[in-house]
């Protein structure tokens, strides 16, 4: 039996599919695996809708067969995944969205132009800041540590360093003008300190 981790190395499925839609296969670096050698059904999905996302970017953001590119990437990647549609809402929250992301992306690695910034490390930062603004459910530094293992996954060698310098930069002035709430930050703020 093929490991997850061996099964998503490669994209050769794509490259031999008549109905290929993109040239680039971004599933050639290993998976995060849990414990158990399992991936867990969040990090999974966010995986398949960083897929989905590059695949968007990549093809000039056409919305019209992102459908298309979720549910394939979904068979290929997570078969019988049950995310709670946890993929589709980051997929379709970050085009929606992406208007008011790129800007921010922008503002906190200005050295580096949106389209300077590879389609990889965009689609992550787009979906770490489209999850501390709109996933009030997901603690923005579980937020952010995945953005950078996703980085470091499927990123370039400064990837890693690069999505946790822009998300760190923005989660600090975020957290000051009540943009976000961290409850963790919120207990130790508000816990009495002993003397």
């Amino acid at each position: 039996m093929m490991s997850l981790r061996k099964k998503h190395l490669g994209r050769a499925p794509l490259a031999e599919n008549p109905n290929n839609h993109t040239a680039n296969a971004l599933f050639a670096a290993p998976i995060a695996l849990n414990h158990n050698g399992l991936m867990s059904t969040r990090h999974l999905a966010r995986t398949i809708a960083l897929q989905t996302l590059y695949e968007w970017d990549f093809n000039g953001k056409r919305n019209d067969r992102i459908s298309e590119f979720l549910i394939y990437n979904k068979s290929q990647f997570g078969p019988g995944l049950d995310d709670g549609d946890f993929s589709k809402h980051l997929v379709d929250g970050v085009i929606a969205e992406c208007a008011v992301i790129d800007p921010i992306i922008e503002q906190y690695a200005p050295e580096w132009p949106i389209d300077h910034i590879t389609v990889v490390d965009r689609t992550i930062l787009r979906m770490g800041i489209f999850e501390l603004l709109h996933c009030p459910d997901i603690p923005p530094r579980v937020a952010i540590n995945e953005a950078i293992e996703l980085g470091k996954a499927f990123g370039g060698e400064s990837s890693g360093k690069f999505i946790n310098g822009v998300l760190g930069s923005l989660y600090s002035d975020f957290l000051a003008s009540g943009k976000i709430i961290d409850s963790k930050e919120q207990q130790e703020s508000t816990t009495p300190i002993e003397k």
